[in-house]
């Protein structure tokens, strides 16, 4: 798929005016070096096409080999469509690969049929592809007219774009600016292509148009405002060529448009076998030429490709020989082919090409969409069918319009409202197109519904009143109605169903009252032949953790066993969901990160929301707080972009408990209390208690124990775990703590009385941890809380949380000093220092470093002594660091593994009270006098 012939802006030779793009784009993209990815934009008709042509035939030129694709409108929900574009010339190769990556592209590619491969598998298959063929020769590898690439193209070559330097592949994509694109959930390198300046675009108007009179130049250049597709094709528009005159087009018509209009007025000047070839190249869009030839054959037109060559000769097309494919030179050549068509024109062609791609379901089936225009059951199942496939492949956006065109077909009557319906579903509940889903729930509710299709609409509008000014309650009377009404049979294999509830458990969840719940636990007894997994998982873990059963435990390790070949982001995030109160986040990080990257490559939003959702609070549990702040700012930012306001209140808690954390209380306060306005009105108590979460633990790091206490008591009353408040598991020790700071030991003790009767230290380490140490903290005793705070640091698997660790360190080490065992509380509280320094969490900081003073410790002794506690192996690896060796040359200088030194610098950090290597060198030297006794 090699460039020649370039569209050189109607010239032979150099691109007038774009030396200097051409150059700086060939250093982006590492042209002839390691490789790269780039992205060219700018507005309809600047030249990005003819930049791309010429890119390419100096690439060929230098031994590169090149290839071409350009995203169709018309294929733009057919999943893949773009790859078999781009790896048509490589069927050859796919046999040097392995099997599982070999069956992914055959399956994905149409070669082969079979389950929709994993993303990831496929991604990667591709990435090797292209390396097997770029080790033996450098790959150019051009996209062109990127917003109609399909998005599950679209998201494999952005996985590609990312992991392209290094390896000689270099990918270079156009699109329009401001248009969707295969980076839009990465960090791309953009280049933005300008309008040529006015010389250089009076040069091109000479140097193409000699003869143009003075006045109509002046025209052409004030009309075309330096955009090169105008300067040369607005001419063709005199009086003395085809079509209307130039002073006749107004100033103020979109440039796109206009240029439509001059490729309209070329295309409609072809004989007509010519432009009904055209018309079936851009409805088929791959411009496979068998294809094309068959179509035609099959509409009975008697025409063969022969009768593109006018076409060619016009430079609208060409024709590369190599793959037997055709490319339109620009793509609104394409947008003009189809404007100028008549609508029976394009059903034709329609029916056609359906009758030809009968080994290719999805595609047949949406041909046959356009194609028919009185309703038709079977086809509206075809094209229900191709939805679900799609929905399966992570692609929900398109799930969603196929499903409406299969509605459109639909006779009236009850399979049309469930169309509708789930159509409406999707588009809440995964895609973010809200007010889309509006509108198709009104539609459905005016066809003639079922049972199946209440359920989902019951569904997808609980949703919309989330998302909206509604109540959870309102959400809740909706969904519980339709359930207990429109379902008779209670089939756990019924998919409506299925989603009823599970998006009934969210709402449940939301409101966090027992008597919520109770209608969840009912419909879960009548499923038949028994509730799916999931679904029993999230009604206790999700629901009321602090009495769950010991089943939930083991219900949930089923669910995490089986996600290692999960590839439907709904079953994922759901796991992570029931995960989350067990502290069980860990299990779940890698599929969790999956969904995250299928987001950003464009995958379902709501999905995307639900792994960033799980991400974030591990990381604020496990001591990862920059990257929690990183992807809860990205949270935030994705539900303003696609409406999901019910949901910004997670990572606006992530926000402030951290802020709160490393002392930002003012900000925090704020940010809790915006949680709080937001939940109460709307009965989303479970909101409400993460923004009190917040607030308690910035009033603790200000020393502000009374509205602590507050703050934590309106979670759940000191003395209970509330019933159905599963947040009343994360607030234990607060209240505790807060309890004895202000002389209320009643409460206290009460309150871990109800967490031993609960039996809480059995969920998880974590949870284990605070029960022993809120128990000390209460405990008036000395000899007994110095026994409980050791009970509570000895827990198995508890530094993997290490704030609630350092907090109790610090605690024990004030206890400690308290009773006069000054010497013995240096080591919790210097240990404890150490954590909070490494989070940043000034306040205990803070404490922590005045209990040491009053312990009699300085810093500046502390630093020396600290490189005391250092084994002769760590020193030696901390000296050979700090000089600004890798981890890999400290391993062969030490005959030690590369993960034996990462490991080593994970101890040396706290042991030396750093947080970077940089900080290597300065906490040495602190220690220099000594460090000759090792």
């Amino acid at each position: 798929m090699t460039g020649s012939n370039s569209f050189k802006h109607g010239t032979p030779g150099p691109l007038i005016g774009r030396d200097s793009d051409l150059r700086q784009i060939r250093d982006l993209l590492g042209l002839g070096a390691g490789g790269g990815a780039l992205l060219l934009s700018g507005d309809a008709g600047v030249g990005k096409t003819a930049v791309l042509d010429a890119l390419a035939e100096a690439a060929h030129a230098q031994g590169t080999r090149v290839l071409r694709a350009a995203g169709v409108q018309c294929e733009a929900n057919y999943s893949y469509s773009g790859l078999n574009q781009v790896l048509y010339p490589f069927q050859d190769a796919l046999g040097e690969l392995k099997a599982p990556f070999r069956s992914a592209l055959h399956v994905a590619l149409g070669f082969e049929s079979g389950s929709p491969p994993q993303r990831l598998i496929l991604s990667n298959a591709v990435l090797l592809l292209l390396r097997t063929v770029a080790a033996r020769t450098p790959l150019l590898l051009i996209v062109d007219d990127l917003p109609w690439i399909d998005r599950a193209s679209a998201a494999v070559l952005g996985f590609v774009a990312r992991r392209t330097t290094g390896i000689r592949v270099s990918l270079l994509a156009a699109s329009r600016s401001g248009s969707r694109s295969l980076y839009d959930g990465g960090a791309p390198t953009e280049y933005r292509l300008q309008p040529l300046d006015k010389e250089s675009a009076a040069h091109l108007v000479s140097a193409r148009f000699p003869d143009l009179a003075a006045g109509a130049r002046r025209r052409l250049l004030a009309l075309a405002h330096g955009n090169p597709l105008a300067l040369l094709e607005l001419p063709s528009a005199l009086p003395t060529a085809r079509g209307p005159a130039l002073d006749e087009v107004p100033a103020v018509l979109p440039l796109s448009r206009c240029l439509e209009t001059v490729f309209g007025s070329r295309v409609t000047a072809l004989p007509q076998p010519s432009q009904r070839l055209l018309l079936v190249a851009a409805l088929e869009g791959t411009g496979d030429l068998g294809v094309l030839q068959a179509a035609s054959r099959q509409a009975n037109d008697g025409y063969d490709l022969d009768d593109l060559a006018p076409a060619e000769r016009d430079q609208l097309v060409h024709i590369d020989e190599e793959v037997r494919r055709l490319r339109f030179r620009h793509p609104l050549i394409r947008s003009a082919v189809v404007g100028n068509s008549t609508s029976s024109e394009r059903r034709a062609v329609h029916a056609a090409l359906a009758q030809v791609l009968v080994d290719q379901p999805e595609r047949r089936a949406r041909h046959l969409g356009e194609a028919t225009v009185e309703p038709d059951e079977n086809v509206a199942a075809l094209l229900e069918h191709a939805a679900r496939i799609t929905l399966r492949r992570g692609d929900a956006a398109g799930s969603m319009q196929t499903l409406i065109r299969s509605a459109d077909l639909t006779p009236p009557g009850p399979d049309r409202s469930r169309r509708l319906a789930e159509a409406a579903y999707v588009g809440a509940e995964s895609t973010g197109a809200l007010p889309s889903a509006q509108r198709l729930l009104d539609e459905a509710r005016h066809a003639a519904p079922d049972q199946k299709s209440c359920l989902h609409s019951a569904a997808a509008t609980a949703f919309l009143i989330l998302n909206g000014d509604g109540d959870i309650d309102t959400a809740h009377r909706l969904l519980v109605c339709a359930i207990e009404t429109g379902t008779h049979a209670y089939d756990a294999q019924d998919k409506a169903l299925v989603d009823a509830l599970g998006t009934l458990a969210l709402i449940c969840f939301f409101g966090a009252r027992h008597d919520l719940w109770q209608p969840y636990y009912q419909a879960l007894e009548r499923l038949k032949p028994e509730a799916p997994l999931i679904l029993s998982a999230l009604g206790k873990t999700f629901s009321d953790p602090a009495r769950a059963e010991a089943a939930a435990s083991e219900e949930l390790d089923e669910l995490v066993a089986e996600l290692a070949d999960v590839t439907d982001p709904v079953q994922i995030t759901r796991t992570g969901t029931a995960a989350l109160y067990l502290d069980r986040l860990g299990d779940v990080r890698e599929a969790a990160w999956r969904v995250v990257r299928m987001g950003r490559d464009g995958g379902p939003a709501r999905r995307y929301l639900s792994g960033l959702i799980d991400l974030c609070l591990d990381d604020y549990l496990t001591g990862m707080w920059d990257e929690a702040a990183q992807l809860a700012d990205e949270g935030v930012q994705l539900c303003e972009t696609h409406g999901y306001n019910a949901f910004a209140w997670y990572f606006l808690y992530i926000q402030a408990i951290v802020g709160a954390a490393r002392g930002e209380a003012d900000e925090a306060e704020a940010t809790a209390g915006r949680i709080i306005r937001w939940a109460v009105p709307r009965g989303a108590s479970c909101a409400a208690h993460h923004g009190h979460h917040a607030a308690a633990v910035a009033a603790l790091g200000r020393g502000d124990f009374a509205g602590a206490y507050e703050h934590a008591n309106a979670v759940s009353p000191a003395g209970s775990l509330a019933s159905h408040v599963p947040h009343a598991l994360w607030v234990t020790m607060d209240l505790v703590e807060a309890a004895v700071r202000t002389n209320r030991q009643t409460e206290a003790a009460g309150h871990v009385r109800a967490m031993r009767e609960a039996d809480v230290a059995a969920i998880s380490s974590r949870h284990a941890l605070l029960t022993e140490a809120s128990a000390a903290l209460c405990t008036t005793t000395d000899d007994e809380a110095l026994q409980l705070f050791a009970k509570a640091l000895a827990v198995p698997g508890a530094q993997r949380w290490p704030f609630d660790f350092a907090r109790i360190q610090l605690a024990y080490g004030e206890r400690l000093r308290r009773s006069r065992a000054t010497t013995e509380s240096r080591a919790p509280l210097s240990a404890a220092l150490s954590t909070f320094e490494h989070l940043g969490a000034r306040p205990w900081a803070e404490r922590a470093e005045t209990e040491l003073r009053a312990a009699g410790w300085s810093r500046r002794r502390t630093e020396t002594s600290k490189v005391h506690t250092l084994t002769p192996q760590e020193l030696e690896t901390a000296r050979l660091a700090a000089s600004g060796l890798t981890n890999k040359q400290i391993a062969e200088r030490l005959f030690l593994s590369h993960r034996t030194v990462g490991a080593h610098l994970y101890q040396i950090y706290p042991k030396l009270g750093i947080t970077s290597r940089a900080m290597l060198r300065d906490a040495l030297e602190s220690g220099s006098p000594s460090q000759s006794k090792h």
